[in-house]
């Protein structure tokens, strides 16, 4: 599943990380700055369900 996070910097690093406790990221976007509030970004991820967490 491809999944947009958008937030402030320190945001999106925590949701991140919350986000890998059950899905399993393949790939991060580098972070694009918002276009109307530069202290927003967006960061992009793919990531698939995690087999442990299938239930």
């Amino acid at each position: 599943m491809r999944i947009r996070l958008h937030g402030t910097p320190a945001e999106t690093v925590a949701a991140l990380s919350a986000i890998a406790q059950v899905l399993h990221i393949r790939h991060v976007s580098r972070p694009y700055p918002d276009r109307r509030s530069p202290m927003f970004q967006r960061i992009y991820l793919d990531a698939t369900p995690r087999k442990d967490a299938r239930q």
